[in-house]
């Protein structure tokens, strides 16, 4: 029965997480990285249940040519804290990058977890220094509230004890093949290329450009936000985060 009701989701367009919630509520409890387990099953035995995920096939790029992770003393998600989980702690971040045409550089996305709030940083290269100083930058102003940050195992983020250290963080990275743990971050990235498409010369786009192209994300009302922006939230958490810390002291 529950197999079942994933099928027909999938069918229509939910995602893992959609349907995770939703099959919940029916009493027919399932979790969404199972769900993407089992798309990823069905692909190898030559289903094609993975054509209805949005970012398609490419979730499950892996085998014999896999690179070993080269993240000198990562942190597992597995010792995150649990609160992060819940999304009730604003200050939790996720980050990643997403490439433009081949050699024409990235961009440094982050994404805040409980407001959906996201930052957006052109970089030239995936060069590791050039990901870090742009983490570094886009999150200095806001360094009261980053308490978390989870990226994935790619090599641009070896630098991350600098990032901790400059921020006064931790840093946690997410399972290999497992980008459902930074869904946020990939849901958001997903959004950005109605701005920025898949294989755009980087070189062609302005800082103006996307900064606009985040403007208008963060404007946009989100459903799960009950159709409120994240920008208004992230801003109002900032204050009553700050006004908290001033009562304390």
């Amino acid at each position: 029965m529950t197999i079942d009701f994933v099928k027909l989701c999938l069918n229509v367009d939910w995602s893992p997480e959609q349907i995770s919630h939703v099959s919940t509520r029916l009493g027919m409890p399932v979790s969404h990285e199972w769900i993407y387990q089992y798309v990823a099953t069905d692909k190898a035995t030559g289903g094609k249940l993975y054509k209805s995920l949005r970012q398609g096939h490419k979730r499950y790029r892996k085998g014999k040519t896999s690179k070993r992770c080269v993240i000198p003393e990562p942190v597992s998600i597995d010792e995150r804290p649990a609160i992060v989980d819940t999304r009730e702690r604003f200050g939790d971040w996720e980050i990643d990058t997403v490439l433009g045409k081949h050699g024409t550089g990235a961009l440094v996305t982050i994404a805040e977890r409980t407001s959906r709030f996201y930052l957006v940083k052109k970089v030239s290269s995936k060069n590791a220094d050039a990901v870090r100083d742009a983490t570094i930058e886009l999150l200095r102003p806001y360094s009261a509230h980053v308490h978390t940050i989870t990226a994935d195992n790619g090599s641009e983020f070896v630098g991350h004890k600098a990032i901790a250290e400059a921020l006064e963080t931790e840093i946690y990275f997410a399972h290999p093949y497992s980008s459902w743990e930074r869904g946020l971050n990939e849901n958001s990235n997903g959004l950005l290329r109605q701005y920025i498409p898949k294989g755009t010369d980087l070189r062609e786009i302005t800082e103006e450009e996307v900064m606009q192209a985040v403007v208008r994300l963060n404007a946009r009302p989100r459903k799960c936000l009950g159709f409120r922006q994240p920008s208004v939230i992230f801003n109002k958490l900032c204050q009553a985060a700050d006004e908290s810390v001033a009562l304390r002291g």
